[in-house]
This record gives C-alpha cells, sequence and structure tokens, in this order.
C-alpha cells in the first residue's frame, strides 16, 4: 500500500534516488564486480555478505537474507515505516510531496510535520544564540569548563535559550507560527487567568533530543544560574512527537558504532553520553528521562543482544541499574554492569583517565547478576540470619525472572559460596521464590499433547530450475513474453515462487509488467521479498534469454507431467475406482505424453 502517496509519486522518488548513492551516504561500499559489497549493518559478521546492486537497484544480505529496494533498506535501517522513507527520500531529491488524487495529508500527519519543522527552525536558533547571543557567555563557559569540544558542539547541536520570558513567543510571531502550535509543541506555556503565552526555556543550555533519524523532536535545558528551587533540568513535555518512554537521546548518532561494537552501553545524561563520544567510545545511548521502559529495550533490541548499564558510582546510580534490570531481561538482552569507581560518573572518569580506561572498564564489567550479587552482600550483614535472608531473597527473585535453569544454578552456588550454606539449600529457597506460571489463553493453540510448543515449519527452498527461472523473468522481458505466452502455474511447484511470477506477469493499471524494483515494493510477504531481492543481486550472466526461458519451461512441465502420470498410475490401482473412471485414466495418461512430447 502507498498509504496517501499515489503509484506514480512513488515511482518517481525511486527513479531519483539511486540505491548505491543512498546506501553509501550511510556506510562505505566497495565494488566487487557488477555489484558492491559491505558488511551488513543488519548483523554482525566478518566478511561482507551484503550485495548493492545499481542495474537493478536492489541489496541483500547472504547471511541474514535481509533484502529489498531503497525504500525497504530506510525502513530497515532508520526503523520507519514506508510513508517516512518516501518522504526522506523525497527530501533528499528535492522532489515535492505530492498525495495521492491531489489530497492533503490528514490532519494528524501535518500536525507531526509542522511540529518537526518548528523544532528544527528552534534548535537552528538556539544554536546561533549559543554563538553570538551576548547573554550566552555563560553557556559557552559552562560547556568550556565541561571539557566539550567545538566539534560535540555541533554534533550535538547544542544551543542557548535567552533569559527573557517571551523571546520564543515573539519569535513564534515573528515567523509566523501560531502560538497554539507552539503550545502544542511545548516551547511556550500558557497563563490560564491571563491568556498570556511565556518561555518554557529560558537562560539554559539546551540539548536537542532528536529521534532515531536524527529530527528534532523535543528539548532538554540545563540551568546555568538561579536559586535551589529551580529544576536543573527542564525537559519537553510529551507531545504527538515525542514520547520520553520511546526515545533515547543520541541514538540517531551511536546506532552505528553500537551494531559495528554488538552491545549497546546506557548511560544516565547527556554530558555523560557527550563525553564518551569525545572519549572515542561511541555506543552510547542515554533514556530521556529518568525512566527506563519496556519499549527503550525493545529498541535496543532491534541493535544489539547485550548491553552494559554505566550509571553514576553512587547509591541512586545502583538503583537506577537494579530498575533497568527487568526490562532488559524481559526483552530477551544480555546485561553487564559497568561499575566506576567512587566518586565519578562516565562523564568526569573519561575527563581524568581517558577514553581507553573506559573503555576497558566496559569490557571488564561483570554479568548484572555477579553485580547483584556483590550489592546485596556489600549491603547485608551477611554474617546475621536477617543479612543472608535478605541476600537470598533478593537473588533468587531476580535470578528466577531468567526462567533460564544454567542461570539459576550457577548463581545458586555462587550465592552459596558468599554465604557459606550449601548450594541445595539455597536451591531449595531459589525454588520457594519462583513465580508461579501464568497459563496463556492459546495455550491450546500453541501446545501439543506433550505440553510443548511446535516448532516453526521451516520454507523449502526452491529447486534449481525454479530458481533460474525467477531470475531470467525479472531481469529479461524478453524471457517475460515466452513465460506469458506457455507457462502454467502448476509447472511451478514452489509456492512463493509461483506468487512472484504471477505477481510479475500481471499487468499494472498502465498496462506494463511491474518492473524489479517495483515489485519489490508490491510484495506483501518477508519471504517474497527476500527471494526476489537475492535474485536480483546474484551476478550471474544470462544467456540467451528466450531460448533459456523455453528450455526452463520445458523442464519444469515435464516435471510437472511426471508427477501427474504418477498420481494417475496411483489412481489405476485403487480398488474402490469405479468403471467409468478405469477408463478414463489410460486417456488422461496419452494426454500427458502428448503435452511431453510438445515443444514449447
Amino acid at each position: 500500500m502507498s498509504g496517501f502517496f499515489g503509484t506514480s509519486f512513488i515511482e518517481q522518488v525511486r527513479a531519483a534516488s539511486d540505491i548505491v548513492e543512498v546506501i553509501g551516504g550511510y556506510f562505505p561500499l566497495k565494488r566487487a564486480g557488477a555489484s558492491f559489497v559491505a558488511l551488513c549493518p543488519f548483523h554482525r559478521e566478518k566478511s561482507p555478505s551484503f550485495h548493492v546492486s545499481s542495474s537493478r537497484q536492489a541489496f541483500h544480505c547472504f547471511g541474514c537474507h535481509k533484502g529489498g529496494d531503497v525504500f525497504r533498506f530506510l525502513q530497515e535501517y532508520e526503523s520507519i515505516s514506508f510513508s517516512e522513507s518516501v518522504q526522506r527520500l523525497a527530501q533528499r531529491a528535492g522532489i515535492a510531496l505530492q498525495y495521492e488524487g491531489g489530497k492533503s495529508p490528514d490532519k494528524a500527519v501535518h500536525l507531526k510535520e509542522s511540529l518537526r519543522e518548528m523544532h528544527e527552525k528552534v534548535a537552528q536558533r538556539w544554536q546561533n544564540a549559543l554563538l553570538s547571543d551576548p547573554g550566552s557567555a555563560m553557556a559557552r563557559d559552562y560547556l568550556s569548563q565541561r571539557g566539550v569540544s567545538e566539534e560535540s558542539i555541533k554534533l550535538f547541536r547544542l544551543g542557548y535559550a535567552p533569559e527573557a520570558w517571551d523571546d520564543t513567543v515573539n519569535w513564534c510571531k515573528s515567523k509566523d507560527y501560531a502560538l497554539d502550535l507552539a503550545l502544542q509543541a511545548g516551547l511556550i506555556l500558557k497563563k490560564e487567568e491571563t491568556d498570556r503565552y511565556y518561555d518554557r526555556f529560558r537562560g539554559r543550555l539546551m540539548f536537542p533530543i532528536c529521534d532515531e533519524q536524527g529530527r528534532v523532536i523535543a528539548f532538554s535545558g540545563r540551568i546555568l544560574q538561579g536559586d535551589e528551587k529551580s529544576a536543573k533540568y527542564v525537559n519537553s513535555p510529551e507531545t504527538p512527537i515525542f514520547s520520553k518512554g520511546r526515545v533515547f537521546y543520541g541514538l540517531d548518532k551511536s546506532k552505528r558504532a553500537i551494531l559495528d561494537a554488538g552491545f549497546a552501553i546506557i548511560c544516565e545524561g547527556q554530558l555523560d553520553l557527550i563525553a564518551c563520544h569525545q572519549g572515542g567510545v561511541k555506543n552510547v545511548v542515554a533514556p530521556q528521562g529518568t525512566a527506563f521502559t519496556g519499549e527503550h529495550a525493545r529498541i535496543l533490541k532491534r541493535y544489539v543482544e547485550e548491553v552494559v548499564l554505566c550509571f553514576d558510582a553512587d547509591n541512586a546510580g545502583k538503583k537506577a541499574a537494579v530498575r533497568v534490570f527487568e526490562g532488559l531481561l524481559e526483552a530477551g538482552l544480555a546485561i553487564r554492569v559497568a561499575a566506576i569507581p567512587t566518586p565519578h560518573d562516565p562523564d568526569s572518569f573519561i575527563k581524568e583517565r581517558g577514553g581507553e580506561a573506559f573503555a576497558t572498564l566496559v569490557k571488564a564489567a561483570p554479568g548484572f547478576f555477579d553485580f547483584y550479587l556483590e550489592e546485596l552482600c556489600s549491603g547485608n550483614d551477611v554474617k546475621s540470619d536477617r543479612g543472608r535472608i535478605a541476600v537470598l531473597r533478593g537473588m533468587g527473585e531476580a535470578v528466577n525472572k531468567t526462567g533460564n535453569s544454567v542461570m539459576v544454578d550457577t548463581y545458586v552456588q555462587k550465592t552459596a559460596v558468599r554465604l557459606g550454606v550449601s548450594s541445595e539449600s539455597v536451591r531449595l529457597e531459589f525454588r520457594k521464590l519462583r513465580p508461579a506460571p501464568t497459563p496463556s489463553r492459546h495455550s491450546d493453540d500453541l501446545t501439543g499433547e506433550a505440553g510443548e510448543q511446535e516448532a516453526p515449519v521451516p520454507v523449502a527452498r526452491p529447486s534449481q530450475n525454479e530458481l533460474w527461472l525467477l531470475k531470467i523473468l525479472l531481469l529479461s522481458d524478453e524471457a517475460l513474453a515466452v513465460a506469458v505466452e506457455h507457462l502454467k502455474p502448476e509447472w511451478v511447484q514452489h509456492g512463493l515462487v509461483r506468487h512472484i511470477l504471477a505477481a510479475r506477469m500481471t499487468l499494472d493499471e498502465g498496462g506494463h509488467f511491474p518492473a524489479p524494483a517495483t515489485l519489490l515494493h508490491h510484495l506483501p510477504d518477508e519471504e517474497s521479498r527476500r527471494l526476489v531481492s537475492e535474485t536480483l543481486v546474484e551476478a550471474r550472466s544470462l544467456p540467451n534469454p528466450a531460448q533459456t526461458t523455453r528450455d526452463l519451461l520445458t523442464k519444469l512441465r515435464n516435471q510437472a507431467i511426471d508427477l501427474g502420470m504418477d498420481e494417475l498410475k496411483r489412481r489405476i490401482s485403487d480398488p474402490s475406482l469405479s468403471e467409468a473412471e478405469r477408463f478414463e485414466v489410460p486417456n488422461q495418461m496419452v494426454a500427458l505424453r502428448m503435452q511431453k512430447a510438445a515443444k514449447i
């Protein structure tokens, strides 16, 4: 489905977006014959299996099997919708958005576009203010004292909100922005009793918050001077484009490094993250706001299988690590904890000892349960009954949440050693703390008589002949004409190949057969798209297309006829067959032999 974009507009954007140039803008591609290759951005690998074809405008990874056209690449790499990928590529190509039937986007979409535009303009304004506003000297001095480089100021687009109650209000008026829109953006507030508007951010160092695509969607402002009653940080409220439980600070700049490293470091604040980047450790994110949510964990799961928690060394930081644990565990992530020596946080540690020392600390970070056992034992008197009970309860409740017998057994033994008791007694206490199983409403659908979940049935690989036919019909209009005249669907045994070929041989509204790149977009299922992208990027020369197609069709037809003959032989030996049916079977066999003798 094209959403609110028409087919002709989508094809115009596709034609203006060379897939090699687009993908090459994210990471380097190396020419290899007729294709380009790179290490796959979607999984870890040591040798390149990610192929991009310029002539066929498709990509495919022969390792993880992701593939598709230029829109699909943006959807997968940026974690965005199809409509958003069209918008991004249209903007890149300088093509004005055109909506289906001349319609405008719906109100919700228009509002989000307007809010993003306003946030971008305000971010630019505050960036300029940090550089040139006379009142921003304190902000510049603060950044200098914190060791934030000019490169980082530019990279993270830091800014300054002037010390005035109506600076943003007046700016909105001068740019013809409706104040109600600025109110929805969370940039200004309204005094109910007077109906007067005033700025939310005043005299603060501004940190733009970006989504995964690098678009500014919110702000966090740090106070530079003020009384004790003033909040240290003021953050944007929830808006149609910003939900703090679904946003990481810095992910737009860190995701490539996260994929390369194979794990993500989670720290607490913006300045910690910036210090990490300056120290050469870039696989870092920070949750926006104090609460770490399950959605945060699911976002990270899209990129990696492991995270390292790196919070402040004080008690609050350690408690934060424990709070984060459950959401990460539910997402299926492995967890380690980097304990920074007191009194440091990541920022001060890097400034004192350097980025390499920080990277070494992270590399040596123990698993979460080793960290937690140490915390429980240091926070309780393990020589007392009360202390031992607290450690047993804490460890038992935590490790039972993994549902992993090996993990439970490992920490049964480690806990027993720390408490100086037998493993069996600890195991017994852990069992008492095991949560009762929650029956699923769909358990009857998911389990068999033995109560075990059935394994998914793998999709069989198409035969070599069917793969060759698919390839030649995707790439040759001459071959396609032969297939349209002669190919019968029942000759193709593999369901996906049969489905793809049917789509390829179906005329579009303009009376044309869909081009391979267009076909990739319209196929509804992931397996079909993968098969097409693999076929397109596999660099093998095509011999005489028409004759090769005839030969392949002959082989597939004959295979289908042989299967039909075998079925007829089984039928004729069936004692329940009627006389009329027994008389008809030989006629059918003769007809099949005649078909097999015919030339295509």
